[in-house]
């Protein structure tokens, strides 16, 4: 007689995840250049030791404003035609030591980039894990700025937003310039495909340091990148229903039994 077979008992999880929107009015050289020019539009990247600031308007740009361009920082690329204005500036974070941003992950709170400032307002979206993560940081920002709250929602399961890819400075934080290039050799040389395409010790060969000293390099560049982007694979993984290891072991538990 064929036995019943039970199925391990699998338990499913979600996560809840929340989404804000909101807009707040400081002191700000961006946010001001904003409001003094109605047609143009910032967005502001933080890197680990500066920003990027795309510029655009759809209007031709008066000397006045380029000037003020100008003073923002390094000019990386500026072009002017028929569509408008496009600039890309890189400035330094000096301004920043007192940043939202440190606000932001007081309260376990994700910053999802760009900044974006237009009409001399900044906007800001953030990703939490907990709702009242979120009410807590929009009730600290209300205490000494303008703050106008745009949006506030769950995030549905099974979906996840655009804004959540990582920022490329914070996957790659603490990791040393060995340690970069001891990953990147590996990446390239095709360490990591299947089947691997090179060995350590042809990767140290390649290198002017000993077997054991790339190695210890390389591993603490995987162990560094693993940690900084465990953040957002929790995120990535919040919404999904129950493990799919564990429904992978539960068939081949029962196809043994059968």
């Amino acid at each position: 007689m064929t036995g019943t077979v039970t199925r391990p008992a699998i338990e499913r999880r979600t996560m809840s995840l929340y989404e804000a929107s909101f807009r707040v009015k400081h002191e700000c050289p961006y946010r001001e250049i904003s409001e003094r020019h109605p047609d143009l539009t910032i967005r502001e990247w933080y890197l680990s030791d500066c920003q990027v600031l795309e510029i655009t308007s759809s209007e031709t740009p008066t000397d006045e404003l380029l000037e003020e361009i100008d003073a923002l920082g390094t000019v990386l690329h500026e072009s002017v035609d028929d569509s408008g204005l496009h600039v890309v500036t890189q400035a330094c974070l000096c301004s920043l030591e007192e940043s939202i941003i440190d606000r932001f992950e007081e309260y376990n709170c994700l910053y999802q980039p760009p900044t974006i400032h237009r009409h001399g307002w900044e906007h800001y979206t953030v990703i939490a894990f907990d709702e009242g993560d979120v009410r807590a940081l929009l009730r600290d920002l209300e205490a000494d700025r303008d703050i106008d709250v745009l949006s506030k929602t769950a995030v549905a399961e099974q979906t996840i937003p655009h804004s959540m890819l990582a920022p490329v400075d914070q996957l790659f934080e603490d990791l040393t310039e060995r340690q970069l290039a001891a990953l990147r050799l590996a990446l390239e040389s095709g360490y990591y495909e299947q089947p691997r395409k090179t060995s350590l010790r042809e990767l140290a060969e390649r290198t002017s340091v000993a077997r054991s000293t790339y190695e210890e390099h390389l591993r603490k560049a995987e162990n560094k990148l693993l940690t900084n982007a465990g953040e957002f694979l929790r995120l990535v993984t919040a919404t999904t229903a129950g493990d799919p290891l564990q429904v992978e072991g539960a068939a081949r538990s029962e196809g043994r039994a059968d």
